[in-house]
């Protein structure tokens, strides 16, 4: 077997690596940014926390139907010009956000953020498949992938802190504006990415959709898809009643939790990519997933717990779930043929918001919390987890082998 050898960025990559990470910083940093804000917004607008899940839930949602509705004319443009077209309407949607004064107008915008947000991260993955060789894949999805830890060390501080100081819309206004310079950058600097408009194309969009929903090699694609999003999102809606009513550890010390995890898995991601070109995708997923596993049959069955002990198993289930997450973006970007990325990947960050929806429900099913507040059945969550974690493994391993045959013989080696 041929050791892949490292290819180094250009100049020009550098930059588009750096602005691929900023939109998807952005477009993760809007929907986080609801959840720190509820305690906010519930009062000042009068609304129920079940209306308030509501608009949580709006977005995910509508970023679901978006990416299934633009599935079938998303190879059809220059994705640099839809890429702006939707982050335009992202950045839009953003600040009417900041600026609704109701219920049901902030429902309304969180519908229209979705719909345009929700299409930018595949559009993104589009143009890094395109513009990457194989063998480059795996520090680009690194630097990529750091945007989620990013948003946690900087864009949340600073979401509490403008509402904290003014009120709550300052933070959605500021998204906007800081969302804007970088849209302005990425018009600027990015140049046309229309290589896949110069091969033969379908006349129909909704028989390009068909085609891509039907190929065997992407349903398993879209299948392992399904089952390493649902292990996420199970954990995450419960994550902060968890530590702070079973673990003991003080609501004030959440910041600090979020702080340290997001800080070491920003350093941690890129050395992931790195390692993962280097030494093989499958593997560093591998051991992810090993990794993965161990610590989520840790944490769900941890008792009361010091502050210092959960940071480092918090971190160390971050690098595993980071593990995973950049080697498997990365081997997804060689399974469509590049006429065919723009609709897989918007089928596949469909598949991602509506199956992390579902696991939010499923785990409200299996999670309750007890008189004294603490939540009960959370291990069984763990036990779902590692189940979701080890088929997905073995649906990745036969892409994975399914992939490489019918790549020719000099492109399979650098996977």
């Amino acid at each position: 077997m041929i050791k892949p050898v490292p290819t180094p960025f250009t100049g020009y990559q550098k930059t588009v690596v750096a602005m691929l990470a900023f939109l998807q910083f952005a477009v993760i940093l809007d929907f986080m940014l609801m959840s720190p804000l509820g305690a906010v917004i519930m009062p000042a607008l009068s609304i129920s926390p079940k209306q308030f899940g509501l608009v949580v839930s709006a977005y995910a949602f509508s970023a679901g139907a978006s990416g299934l509705l633009t599935a079938g004319f998303a190879d059809r443009f220059d994705r640099k010009r839809l890429l702006l077209f939707f982050y335009t309407g992202f950045i839009l949607g953003t600040l009417w956000c900041g600026m609704a004064q109701s219920y049901e107008s902030l429902l309304a915008a969180r519908i229209v953020t979705g719909l345009f947000g929700g299409v930018i991260g595949s559009i993104v993955l589009a143009i890094a498949s395109d513009l990457f060789l194989p063998q480059q894949r795996g520090r680009v999805m690194g630097f990529i992938q750091t945007a989620f830890a990013a948003s946690q060390v900087l864009g949340i501080p600073a979401g509490i802190y403008l509402s904290s100081h003014w009120n709550w819309h300052i933070p959605f206004v500021a998204m906007a504006a800081f969302g804007l310079s970088g849209g302005l950058l990425v018009a600027w600097k990015l140049q046309p990415v229309n290589a896949h408009l110069g091969k033969p194309q379908e006349h129909s969009a909704w028989m390009h959709l068909f085609h891509t929903v039907t190929e065997r090699r992407y349903l398993l694609a879209f299948a392992t898809t399904a089952l390493l999003t649902t292990g996420g999102f199970m954990l995450m809606p419960f994550s902060s009643a968890y530590i702070v009513n079973n673990l003991g550890i003080d609501l004030f010390h959440l910041p600090t939790v979020y702080l340290v995890t997001g800080l070491c898995t920003i350093f941690i991601g890129p050395l992931i990519g790195k390692l993962a070109d280097a030494v093989g995708k499958f593997r560093v997923f591998t051991f992810g997933t090993t990794l993965t596993i161990t610590m989520v049959l840790v944490y769900t069955h941890l008792g009361v717990t010091a502050l210092p002990v959960f940071i480092v198993i918090n971190t160390v289930l971050f690098i595993g779930i980071f593990s995973r997450m950049i080697p498997f973006q990365a081997m997804m970007a060689g399974v469509p043929a590049q006429t065919q990325r723009g609709s897989f990947n918007a089928i596949s960050a469909s598949i991602q918001q509506l199956s992390g929806g579902v696991a939010s429900v499923l785990a409200g099913h299996i999670v309750t919390q007890g008189v004294s507040g603490q939540l009960q059945h959370f291990d069984r969550v763990g036990f779902v987890v590692v189940g979701t974690s080890l088929v997905g493994l073995a649906l990745l391993w036969r892409l994975n082998r399914n992939t490489a045959a019918a790549m020719p013989p000099a492109a399979a080696m650098t996977k």
